[in-house]
């Protein structure tokens, strides 16, 4: 007789804890919000932003960490100054050729051609024309930053590719490509 007891003891709270269960519908959740997130809709307005999308904007003046930015306007003023006065704060030791050759056949090379002689493989295509050979042109440092920066005539702006850093670079293996027109 106890046994019968154990067996229906057992049956019975088998059949109360499986009964509840629905795979439809799942248990209670607790804190629901972690299990689904309230979705925002990207730069719409909330009432969540007591500003609407201007709380989510940098402060004003605020620059980016490790960021310096380039006070020498683009003008033509600007390109003389960048030509007359700008010098790279990388000495010639950090600088890594192999990474400068990778950066200017990425960037520079299909216009400018891999040795600088203005014809890459746009220009021999005629896709663009009038691109200048470096051995024509009086170019320094300081001029090779500020026209990969800011860009001249059809060459566009270069600044959101390649870093300051990586823009100095680019500027030192220009000159050596000059260096061996």
């Amino acid at each position: 007789m106890k046994s019968l007891y154990k067996i229906v003891a057992v049956v019975g709270l088998s059949i109360m804890t499986t009964s509840c269960f629905d795979k439809a519908k799942p248990n209670y959740q607790f804190f629901p919000n972690m299990y689904e997130a309230v979705s925002y809709e990207t730069y719409s307005e909330h009432n969540v932003f007591k500003d609407g999308v201007e709380a989510q904007l940098p402060a004003k003046g605020s620059i980016k960490r490790g960021f310096v930015p380039y006070e020498i306007p683009n003008t033509p003023e600007g390109y003389a100054l960048a030509k007359a006065s700008l010098k790279s704060p990388l000495d010639s030791l950090s600088i890594n050729q192999d990474k400068a050759k990778e950066l200017y056949t990425i960037y520079c090379g299909i216009c400018h051609g891999d040795k600088g002689d203005g014809k890459g493989n746009l220009v021999v295509k005629e896709k663009f024309l009038g691109v200048p050979s470096y051995a024509d042109r009086e170019i320094t440092e300081g001029s090779i930053y500020h026209v990969v920066t800011y860009g001249l005539n059809s060459m566009g702006s270069h600044a959101n590719q390649l870093s300051q850093e990586e823009r100095w670079i680019v500027a030192d293996y220009v000159l050596k490509l000059k260096a061996g027109l």
